[in-house]
């Protein structure tokens, strides 16, 4: 038993050892291919499918949800979206971005990120605004509020803490998610988790490097974003 913990143990160091190299060398961190310039490329994929996914999903919800409308079809709705495997639409729009000339890599994995974090935020601000008490809405147009002054001063800061949470998990998944660009060949911290497992046991290092840095990334933004939450909730509180 004792040797095969200290032959498990000897990996566990060959690995590290390998990591810690492939950090201090220079052309890990620099060029096109570098950790910089993927980490680049990762949020700004990440930025522009966050970008999409709120235009669509957060005054679809805010709508809807003001009038009253659709309930069980919104949920309906959502709940297929979430079925559906970002990796299953990077495959189906990969040969019509081809096709129509919009190139390989960021658009096919742009489109899956949009279908990926249009769930959360549309839910989250569905029931934000729709969980308005309805005393409190009505109270508002007894003192002469318009329709859009119910909604813009009474409904959005009540629902302000869900929205906020709606578009942190959205963005935190999409951030995760970005990795499996390098599949179809969109260079982002992915691309070293992909060219790690083609190398087999030679490419443990890239692996957990990219790992590492995609991991460290989606935490980062979930504490910034959970923060803006937990401000965004105590204004709620004051209003």
């Amino acid at each position: 038993m004792e040797p095969r913990i200290f032959e498990r143990a000897g990996r566990v160091m060959s690995v590290a050892s390998e990591v810690i190299e492939l950090l201090s060398t220079n052309e890990t961190w620099t060029g096109p291919r570098g950790l910089l310039a993927r980490s680049q490329s990762h949020l700004w994929i990440s930025l522009v499918a966050s970008f999409m996914a709120a235009t669509i999903a957060l005054p679809t919800a805010i709508w809807l949800a003001h009038q009253r409308r659709a309930p069980i079809a919104s949920v309906a709705i959502v709940n297929i979206a979430r079925a559906v495997p970002s990796f299953a639409l990077i495959a189906l729009v990969f040969p019509i971005s081809l096709r129509f000339g919009f190139g390989l890599g960021f658009w096919p994995t742009c489109v899956a990120l949009v279908a990926l974090g249009i769930p959360p935020m549309f839910a989250n601000t569905y029931a934000g605004v729709a969980g308005t008490s309805d005393d409190m809405i009505e109270a508002a147009r007894g003192i002469g509020m318009r329709e859009l002054d119910v909604l813009r001063q009474v409904e959005l800061p009540t629902a302000l803490p869900l929205i906020m949470n709606g578009v942190r998990v959205s963005i935190v998944q999409i951030v995760a998610t970005a990795t499996l660009g390098a599949i179809v060949g969109y260079e982002c911290l992915g691309s070293f988790i992909v060219s790690g497992l083609a190398r087999g046991r030679s490419g443990q290092a890239s692996v957990i490097v990219g790992g590492l840095f995609v991991a460290a990334l989606a935490l980062l933004i979930d504490a910034i974003l959970g923060t803006l939450a937990s401000r965004s909730g105590r204004r709620s509180t004051q209003i």
